[in-house]
């Protein structure tokens, strides 16, 4: 990452290929790069997210797809941000001390989430022991209340996180609060913060308070339309963008109602893409045929504009 340089745009969410038997399949990043940037204009990812398993994973996994994503992106990759947020300050100050080691662009790292933090204090001391082990990296903060349960705002949160963390960046925001979402924008502009909203079916309105850009699975297999939303939308042809954004939301909204996770995420990509993902780890279970067959249909029966 170019210092000072605010990141913006899509950030695929990355998939955690795995083999038949449950493996981690590193063999198949290389292509997925290529599909990335080539197929859809992709060149930022976010890996060992929640699209990515990573809390299932073990921290040698981790740190073994961290370094696949890193030698593979690069000098085709512009950012690639390293999840490593982990219950175990332990274990996520050595995740964050590895991802500086093998010149990772960026790390992140979510709440944890068993022994909860209850306040903001609490929250940014664990925040600060991690992003302190990898004092070189841009750090943002993976705000996912839905999973972790920890649902202290994140306009309160950065008041005054700069002092307590100097490498923090900004904020990948996975939550429908747009309200928290705008006031956060409008009071910290001036720091020049990222925020990259991470609910895909709302990334317009997102986009309409300031967000900067996007983190989500759907840029794995639609990167190519969301892209060009994002450009309708900075013309501006609000129209252009809403016609993207209401076809998003009409193939989602299918696939939520029959049932919608990493494993049917990991189908989706696998035959749009042509690259196997695999299945998911227990306690998640495959997709059913069922669900493959009335997703390939319905995403195949779309018209985006510009065919």
């Amino acid at each position: 990452m170019t210092p000072g340089k605010k990141l913006q745009g899509l950030v695929a969410a990355t998939i955690t290929p795995m083999t038949p038997d449950g493996q981690i399949n590193l063999p198949v990043i290389n292509q997925y790069v290529d599909y990335l940037v080539s197929e859809q204009n992709v060149k930022n990812v976010f890996v060992n997210g929640t699209t990515g398993e990573g809390l299932s994973l073990s921290i040698e996994e981790r740190k073994q797809l961290a370094e696949e994503w890193v030698r593979r992106g690069k000098d085709k990759l512009d950012h690639v941000i390293i999840h490593v947020g982990a219950l175990s300050l332990a274990e996520s100050q050595e995740l964050a001390r590895h991802a500086a080691a093998i010149g990772a662009d960026a790390i992140a790292a979510i709440a944890p989430f068993f022994f909860k933090p209850t306040n903001k204090d609490e929250l940014v001391a664990f925040l600060q022991k991690v992003a302190s082990e990898a004092p070189t990296l841009p750090f943002y903060y993976y705000h996912i209340p839905l999973l972790t349960g920890v649902k202290i705002c994140v306009e309160e949160l950065l008041d005054g996180i700069k002092e307590r963390i100097p490498t923090f960046q900004g904020v990948k925001f996975s939550d429908t609060d747009l309200l928290d979402l705008a006031q956060c924008i409008n009071r910290h502009d001036r720091e020049d913060f990222a925020f990259l909203y991470g609910v895909d079916e709302q990334l317009l309105s997102a986009l309409a308070v300031g967000a900067s850009g996007a983190v989500g699975s759907t840029y794995n297999y639609l990167g190519r339309q969301t892209n060009g939303m994002l450009q309708a939308f900075a013309k501006p042809d609000l129209a252009l963008a809403r016609k993207y954004q209401f076809l998003t939301g009409e193939f989602l909204s299918f696939v939520i109602k029959l049932g919608f996770g990493v494993a049917q995420t990991k189908a989706v990509m696998t035959f749009v893409s042509g690259i196997p993902m695999g299945p998911p780890r227990l306690p998640l279970v495959d997709a059913s045929e069922e669900f493959i067959c009335k997703a390939k249909a319905k995403l195949e029966s779309i018209v985006w504009p510009g065919g």
